[in-house]
């Protein structure tokens, strides 16, 4: 974003279907200074990004009036969002409530009117009968259908119209044509077609809005995390204050089940904390000191004081809401088409209302059923689900994917995910975990577990991670002896001298040249299982005294539990996988055949590894890099597409295309999976939308197509849209279920 670019976030009322988006974004496009709009029929909202910082909202709110909509700045005091001070909306639509009441009322009227359908010629024919119709009929097409007239209305007064204007047509037309029919004593009354079409169209309202209500629940469930208070501490004290007055610096202290208000660092206590609004994952993570906390996380059982980090939207919480909000606000390429098409859609099915009309009335010489054809086509052809399609798939599906930690950042990379053909891993704690760990310890037959015991006394002053992986596995067995003489050779070892039961032991702990310039001897046995070490990967540390080496101990960077099945779960999507790592080749071969992983990229600089990404690229691999965010960025950026995989907020959003909250490597292939699930829901909504419009106008204009039936079904198609997006919700439970109880077992053991 340039210095001078400004982002507004808005709320847009009157906006009834597809082609109303349209009109409000060709309004926002047209103002002096606006660099793009992008409006989202399914949450009512629009993005307007400005190139001039001198613009001002009053602007671009008298521009979309002008088209007969408005604005309403989002304002939340609780979450802030962009360089203009607004903020992302949390209140669920009312839509739903609105249109419940009318179906109240509507539904026992429809049901007399069809009743009348099947009465017999001379029962229709008594006065009271038909006067009771009108009736009905004026009170479900001036109340239940006054939401429609109104505005068809509004746009009519600006020469404009959309798909409240064809239901206002087709409706008033059927109501005006009965009720000439009732004065002048005809006997084909038309009143049930108006009333059972009103009555469709306000059931597929009143479910479109529940639907839409839902689908929107993840970003207003990440809104609702947040604590609302905080306990500050002042001079020892503690105070509880509204957490928009915490600053950063401030004390926290959080209590047992008590969320956690801000971001920030552990200064004193221990506690595990739930993180699995972030991460997805049901497990509780260890926090002590000097661990990084973020708000809205729960701690789960001891006191911790924080220092305050962040607050407000520079917390991890309002980058993710910021995140998944962007998401949903894009669009597609083929949502602009639909767009586009909509944009055009009902002045072109006003005409063929009007030349249905014509052709029966003409040439067919029946006027009756050229008018229930033209509004039997003015009916079938709302544009409704052409303007739900997309953004309720992709509401739905990047809030599923907030509820399990991935974060898609915009609509864009729902199109690339398809097109991937290899994943290229970072090793280093993307595959392992990161940090060295000690693995093997063989001793020869006369040092037993002295071998750990000494060499952990002697690494215990090193401050290489080999040295320090060596030490902290003996910690968790013991005390480490003493030690005193410590002397450390940079690149081949160290040796002290060891305080032991039976007396101080000079001890060697390094490589096999260390060993040699010690003077200590390197039986076969242990020369051999060196050997192996270092072909399998693993860096392999002597340890001696009195003479000659007494151990081998291995240490490695373990691979992480879910590497291999993650590797496992591309390949069976059919996806080529790769490693890429700074390492030597032995231990990148070993670890890459430990994964299944065939192909690997070994001995490469962090500054080098874009351009093997490009080398990938340009042998026609559409490549998605997968690494830590960090030294990771330029390949990021590089790929087509870029996946940071990481814990809370270390996860670098900013170079990625998907951005994964925990570090499990078995979501890389869950988030490539939703997000090529998403798009498949839009593809398979917008022919829906599409197949739809082209097969039942034409036989709607043949006469094939009853009104009422043709008000039913488009009801359904905007429902239908809805629902298969819906479906979306239930997308990885099984997966997340069963892992989460693999854990539970691995724990247990």
């Amino acid at each position: 974003m340039s210095e001078k670019e400004c982002v507004f976030d808005f709320k847009v009322e009157g906006m009834t279907c597809g082609s109303c988006a349209a009109r409000v974004q060709r309004a926002l496009e047209k103002v002096d200074g606006v660099e793009s709009a992008e409006v989202n029929f399914a949450t009512h909202q629009v993005r307007v990004k400005s190139n001039e910082g001198t613009i001002e909202s009053p602007v671009l709110e008298a521009a979309v009036e002008r088209s007969g909509y408005k604005l309403a700045a989002i304002t939340d005091p609780n979450v802030g969002r962009h360089p203009t001070g607004r903020a992302i909306s949390d209140g669920p639509d009312d839509r739903g409530s609105y249109w419940r009441k009318r179906v109240i009322v509507v539904f026992p009227a429809a049901l007399f009117m069809l009743a009348t359908m099947f009465l017999g010629h001379e029962a229709m024919a008594a006065p009271a009968l038909r006067w009771s119709m009108l009736a009905v009929a004026t009170v479900v097409q001036f109340w239940v259908g006054w939401p429609f007239l109104k505005e068809a209305s509004r746009r009519a007064k600006r020469l404009t119209a959309n798909m409240d204007t064809l239901i206002a047509i087709g409706t008033m037309t059927a109501y005006i044509f009965s009720v000439f029919q009732l004065v002048r004593g005809e006997m084909e009354l038309y009143f049930e077609t108006g009333v059972l079409i009103i009555a469709f169209l306000s059931l597929g309202r009143h479910l479109e809005a529940r639907a839409k209500v839902r689908a929107g629940k993840a970003i207003r469930a990440l809104l609702e995390l947040g604590a609302k208070e905080a306990r500050v501490v002042i001079n020892g004290e503690e105070a509880m204050v509204p957490v928009e007055q915490v600053q950063v610096g401030d004390l926290i202290r959080v209590k047992p089940g008590e969320k956690v208000p801000v971001d920030g660092v552990v200064v004193e206590g221990f506690s595990a904390v739930d993180e699995s609004m972030f991460t997805g994952e049901s497990l509780p993570v260890e926090k002590d000191v000097g661990h990084k906390v973020s708000a809205a996380t729960v701690n789960t059982s001891g006191v911790l004081t924080i220092q305050t980090s962040a607050v407000g939207s520079d917390t991890a919480l309002a980058h993710i809401v910021k995140l998944v909000e962007d998401a949903q606000t894009g669009k597609t390429e083929v949502q602009r088409l639909a767009d586009r098409v909509s944009a055009v859609f009902v002045p072109v099915v006003i005409g063929l209302a009007l030349a249905t009309f014509g052709f029966w009335s003409i040439i067919g010489n029946d006027s009756t059923r050229g008018l229930l054809a033209a509004v039997a086509v003015l009916i079938i052809a709302c544009p409704c689900a052409l303007g739900l399609a997309t953004p309720t798939a992709i509401l739905v599906g990047t809030g599923r994917g907030a509820d399990l930690g991935i974060l898609i950042k915009s609509s864009e990379v729902l199109e690339r995910t398809r097109a991937i053909t290899t994943v290229l891993f970072d090793k280093t704690g993307t595959l392992t975990q990161g940090q060295m760990s000690l693995t093997d310890v063989y001793p020869d037959g006369s040092a037993g577990d002295q071998v750990l015991r000494l060499a952990a006394a002697v690494e215990a002053n090193s401050e290489h991670p080999i040295g320090s992986a060596i030490a902290a596995a003996q910690r968790e067995r013991e005390p480490l002896l003493a030690v005193t003489r410590f002397e450390a050779v940079a690149g081949f070892g160290v040796r002290s001298m060891v305080q032991t039961a039976q007396g101080p032991v000079l001890v060697s702990v390094g490589r096999r040249k260390f060993m040699a310039e010690a003077g200590l001897l390197l039986p076969s046995e242990l020369e051999s299982v060196t050997e192996r070490y270092e072909a399998e990967g693993r860096t392999a540390v002597l340890a001696g005294w009195n003479g000659e080496v007494r151990g081998v101990l291995g240490v490695a960077d373990t691979t992480k539990p879910g590497a291999s099945q993650a590797v496992r779960s591309l390949n069976d999507m059919g996806l080529k996988v790769a490693m890429i790592t700074g390492d030597n080749w032995t231990t990148a071969k070993a670890i890459a055949q430990s994964l299944g992983i065939e192909t690997v990229i070994a001995e490469v600089l962090p500054e080098d590894k874009i351009s093997e990404v490009a080398r990938l690229q340009a042998g026609g691999e559409v490549v998605a890099m997968v690494g830590d965010g960090v030294n990771d960025a330029p390949a990021l950026v590089k790929a087509d597409l870029g996946i940071a995989i990481g814990t809370g907020t270390d996860v670098a959003i900013e170079a990625s295309d998907l951005a994964l909250m925990n570090g499990d490597p078995r979501t890389v292939a869950l988030a490539i999976s939703l997000s090529r699930r998403t798009y498949r829901t839009i593809v398979q909504n917008l022919f829906w939308a599409f197949g739809y419009n082209v097969l039942a106008i034409p036989l709607a204009a043949l006469g094939l197509l009853n009104p009422i039936l043709a008000g039913g079904a488009m009801a359904f198609s905007s429902v239908s849209v809805v629902g298969n997006s819906l479906r979306l919700l239930r997308f990885g439970r099984t997966s997340r279920a069963g892992d989460a109880a693999s854990k539970r077992t691995e724990q247990g053991a």
